[in-house]
């Protein structure tokens, strides 16, 4: 059995060089690619990153969903230890909060990046 090793995952979006400046504004992980096709952040211990791919066609999912209208495929998860910090830096990037949801084990507050892919910035209790 040959060795898989996840290296990114792929957001498409009508601009990848600013949905990487936005991620990196969030994240603080440095940019590794950037053309208008392409971009990637990688933070800086080499792990798991993320690539924006340019998709010109590009149509937002709608959250929370609704019967008939693009499906979110995926969202991102940060684990964070100071969530009211965390959230005050993805809204000067230009997050849009759009919810959240809290439970015995965590505290989930969910945004939308500026191309519209949802992701959550939660804490653990």
């Amino acid at each position: 059995m040959p060795s898989f090793t996840f290296t990114a995952s792929v957001l498409g979006t009508p601009d990848p060089r600013g949905l990487a400046r936005f991620y990196r504004h969030v994240l603080g992980w440095p940019i590794r690619d950037d053309t208008d096709e392409w971009a990637t952040l990688r933070p800086a211990d080499g792990s798991t990153g993320l690539s924006f791919q340019l998709e010109r066609d590009h149509v937002p999912p709608v959250w929370p969903p609704e019967p008939g209208t693009q499906q979110m495929q995926q969202h991102l998860d940060f684990l964070v230890d100071d969530l009211d910090a965390a959230c005050a830096i993805a809204e000067e990037a230009g997050a849009e909060p759009v919810g959240g949801h809290e439970d015995d084990d965590e505290i989930v507050r969910v945004f939308r990046d500026q191309a519209g892919h949802p992701f959550c910035l939660f804490v653990r209790r």
